[in-house]
């Protein structure tokens, strides 16, 4: 297929494809979805061979949230069936963390719930961040909080942060049928106010909200004009009692597709298969990490993911390896004095096919939507 030799050429070069090439990707048919998986899995082998980053979340605040975002159970009038609590402590935040740690996770993700951060928070999270690098030698931390104001973003660089998340979720065409109680500009200018203080850009997308292949080119463009060190991938995951909770619009070989799009067009930039990966990518998972190279491991914020152990399982069987704390995440072109870099690391800081199976997507697996009760938060152990 020539589209798919042009689009490998131009992924090891690090170059984007065209929004027509892209398009096309998306485009392709259920027959040719294999295909599509080996001509990206060159691009991702070329820059990050067979390693995979693992992540892991730890949901510091959960509920509560006075946002109005569809997608998420933790919103404005959720009726979802989950964990809510207040901020966690440093000792216990740190100590969920070195559960992931212990399973193989370089990277922890300390998350809250909420429009954003006051100062206070912002202290409250410094100290943990704080506690977590002092009781685990050389793990990131990424810090997940929502909108930043000015200077909030150099004082958890300060504390020690690596990393900062805050994803686009969607285009900006569409962005005003998602959420209504911030624009998608402030989105933007949160993940810039991250970047300029020096931290570790990441931000992703979440698909599977009813959005067309031209709004997922539009993002996944926009997000590369931002340029972020990684970008997470989320796949909807529709919890009852959301407005987007019957949202079924995804099947295993239409993620693979929005994956292979992802890395097409990114190439030398961590791709992280994230929420609802098991939901939807079901049994073809293993596929997925031909095209991403980073996962999470173990649970999400307010849902079940696969066990940790399975996690490590499907990584050795589909014959990749597990990323070390001592190993350079990004291409060294990318790396210097960025988060995964080696002085961080020492411590420095469609077809007719494609048709029929989009008229199957509806088809819910609402039993494989299993609502978090483990883990920070909770009294029993994580799923790490």
């Amino acid at each position: 297929m020539n589209l798919l030799n042009t689009l490998v050429d131009k992924g090891l070069r690090g170059e984007a494809p065209s929004r027509e090439e892209a398009l096309a990707v998306l485009a392709t048919s259920d027959d040719d979805v294999l295909d599509v998986v080996a001509a990206a899995g060159k691009v991702r082998r070329h820059w990050f061979g067979r390693r995979v980053k693992l992540s892991y979340l730890v949901n510091l605040k959960s509920g509560l949230c006075p946002e109005d975002c569809s997608y998420c159970s933790q919103r404005l009038g959720s009726k979802a069936d989950i964990l809510k609590y207040t901020w966690l402590g440093p000792d216990d935040a740190s100590k969920a963390a070195a559960a992931g740690v212990a399973g193989g996770a370089k990277r922890v993700c300390l998350v809250a719930s909420g429009r954003g951060p006051t100062d206070r928070d912002v202290e409250r999270v410094s100290e943990t961040i704080r506690t977590i690098k002092e009781r685990n030698e050389g793990v990131e931390v990424c810090a997940c909080l929502g909108l930043l104001t000015d200077g909030q973003a150099e004082r958890l660089r300060a504390a020690g942060a690596d990393a900062y998340n805050h994803n686009l979720n969607t285009s900006e065409a569409t962005y005003d049928d998602i959420t209504t109680t911030h624009t998608y500009a402030d989105r933007v200018d949160t993940v810039r106010k991250a970047h300029a203080a020096g931290l570790s850009p990441c931000s992703g997308l979440i698909a599977g909200m009813g959005e067309s292949d031209e709004d997922l080119v539009d993002v996944v463009f926009a997000l590369r004009a931002l340029d972020p060190d990684s970008v997470p991938v989320n796949f909807l995951i529709p919890f009852e009692g959301t407005p987007l909770g019957k949202e079924w619009n995804l099947t295993p070989q239409r993620c693979l597709r929005i994956l292979a799009m992802v890395r097409f067009v990114c190439p030398d930039v961590e791709v992280r298969v994230a929420g609802g990966r098991e939901v939807h990518l079901r049994t073809l998972q293993p596929l997925a990490l031909h095209l991403a190279n980073s996962i999470f491991l173990g649970d999400y914020l307010t849902s079940e993911g696969q066990a940790g152990r399975a996690d490590l399982e499907m990584i050795a069987d589909a014959g990749f390896e597990v990323e070390g704390m001592e190993q350079v995440t990004l291409p060294a072109h990318r790396a210097a004095g960025r988060c995964g870099s080696q002085e961080n690391a020492e411590g420095g800081g469609g077809g007719c096919a494609s048709a029929a199976s989009d008229a199957q997507a509806g088809q819910a697996r609402t039993d494989l939507v299993a609502v978090r009760r483990r883990g920070a938060g909770t009294d029993l152990a994580p799923n790490a």
